[in-house]
């Protein structure tokens, strides 16, 4: 009789522990799983609700100014050169009006290494907030491409209407005209892309030109065109949700003291429906599951199930929940930007040790690159021996013979003028004579003889110190390996 009544408590406590099991899991049912992704792997197309509210307008604002800096970007020009160039083909890059040349590459990287650090830094302390607010593939998507989606097919409802009607002549005509459009602004960004990497003159010659006299930019735009029309027109949210790499950081860049959009569990569970003129429910949370926070969603996701890969922090979600408090007359703040541990403790901390090392780390790059710049020449000198020679010997002197190549970072031609720093005796002629003079944004080459006194060639390897002057202004210095014979004195010390 004890031994069945400790089999009836086993399983009980077994079929208890396996319910636990049950809803834990369907509790954490939606991480093995996208919203735009049904079981047997197709695409669910998503028709997100028409979004409004403070935070939306503030977003409108934001965009009309990003968006008109991004647009107008190639037509800025300072000191008559690019505002921003970064045409690979060339390997030349303008950065606020300034050249920088492969020679250049160490300060473009630290400029990309610190444009990384900081938006690690940023994300740590403000979350995804680029990417709901500065990323162009949602300033564009959502704010461009969409609102023009809803100007012509209405809003979600309206849209998955239109889309399982037949083909008429109405819905012909709205689909016709939306994608239409939507290749017009393709086309429109292309240009513009293309605009930063070849030039905004490039750009209006390949327009004007006709195709067959430049196939390879009128490729390159369809290309582009093609490419952000697929984007923005049906690949759509995917960009962030299956391709985009910063969602994936957020799993070792948030912390609980991050600040994001978050939904308040303390307040808002449990959750219960509101019926027209019923009582209130008694012992619910503020949240009364009216899912309207799912349906504005772009990519789909319940914000109530916590920070997640696919929030891209749009603020919809608040926007729309906002909106809802206000009707049912209960205080705004359900979903709002704020930190797990400010909504589990009551308490906000934004400086912790990783925000700490993030900024000692993006402090001392900005440093490195200040000192850099500072110290940058306009010429980037390089001397080397001709390939194949050691030295010869001229009546008192040994020579070496030297290939240098001068490269103008500037603007402006330039005429230089190349001394012997050290050794004094020293002495450096160019082959044919000539002056030297760089035209802009270009090189130049010569060949060199330096001659130093044989008395004074003590080693086998002589540093030689040459300095490169404009205009009776040194520069920039540079240093060049002279090979001679060792000397008697020199053999008899080593033996």
């Amino acid at each position: 009789m004890e031994g069945s009544i400790k089999i009836d408590i086993r399983k009980e406590r077994l079929a208890k522990s396996a319910a636990a099991r049950q809803d834990i899991d369907a509790e954490e049912e939606f991480r093995d799983s996208i919203a735009t992704v049904d079981e047997k792997g197709k695409r669910i197309w998503l028709y997100p609700k028409k979004p409004s509210g403070r935070y939306h307008n503030w977003r409108i604002a934001v965009t009309v100014v990003l968006l008109t800096i991004l647009l107008g970007g190639p037509f800025l020009k300072i000191s008559g050169q690019p505002f921003l160039l970064l045409n690979i083909f060339e390997r030349k890059f303008v950065i606020l009006g300034q050249a920088f040349w492969p020679q250049d590459f160490f300060l473009l990287a630290v400029v990309l290494i610190i444009f990384f650090v900081f938006v690690i830094l940023f994300t740590v302390v403000f979350g995804r907030v680029w990417c709901g607010w500065m990323c162009p593939q949602t300033l564009f998507m959502e704010m461009v491409f969409r609102k023009i989606e809803y100007w012509i097919e209405g809003d979600a409802t309206a849209q998955r209407r239109l889309s399982k009607e037949p083909w008429t002549a109405s819905k012909i005509f709205k689909k016709t005209s939306k994608h239409i459009i939507f290749l017009a602004i393709s086309l429109l960004i292309a240009h513009t892309v293309m605009a930063y990497m070849i030039g905004i003159e490039q750009t209006q010659a390949i327009v004007s030109e006709s195709p067959s006299e430049n196939i390879a930019g009128f490729i390159g735009l369809m290309a582009f065109t093609a490419i952000f029309y697929g984007i923005y027109a049906k690949f759509r949210e995917q960009a962030c949700i299956a391709v985009c790499p910063y969602g994936r950081l957020q799993g070792v860049l948030l912390t609980r003291e991050s600040i994001v959009v978050a939904y308040d569990w303390l307040r808002g569970e449990p959750r219960g429906h509101l019926k027209k003129n019923a009582e209130p429910a008694v012992n619910t949370g503020d949240c009364i599951d009216c899912k309207l926070c799912v349906h504005v969603c772009p990519t789909g996701i319940d914000i109530r199930n916590g920070t997640q890969m696919e929030c891209v922090n749009c603020t919809a979600c608040i926007d729309a929940c906002d909106d809802v408090m206000l009707k049912i007359g209960k205080p705004k703040g359900l979903i709002r930007y704020a930190s797990y541990n400010s909504i589990k403790d009551g308490i906000s901390k934004i400086i912790t040790g990783k925000v700490i090392a993030y900024s000692i780390v993006l402090l001392t790059l900005v440093i490195i690159l200040g000192a850099a710049l500072i110290t940058r020449s306009d010429v980037e000198t390089t001397i080397l021996k001709v390939p194949g020679t050691l030295y010869q010997r001229e009546p008192g002197f040994i020579t070496n013979l030297y290939n240098v190549e001068f490269v103008n970072k500037t603007f402006d031609e330039m005429t230089l003028e190349i001394k012997v720093e050290s050794p004094a005796s020293a002495q450096i002629h160019k082959v044919d004579g000539k002056a030297i003079v760089i035209p802009s944004e270009g090189f130049t080459k010569g060949v060199y003889f330096i001659r130093i006194p044989e008395e004074a060639v003590t080693t086998a390897r002589t540093v030689v110190k040459l300095g490169i002057y404009q205009n009776g202004n040194r520069i920039e210095t540079v240093k060049a390996k002279f090979i001679g014979p060792v000397s008697k004195a020199s053999d008899a010390k080593r033996n």
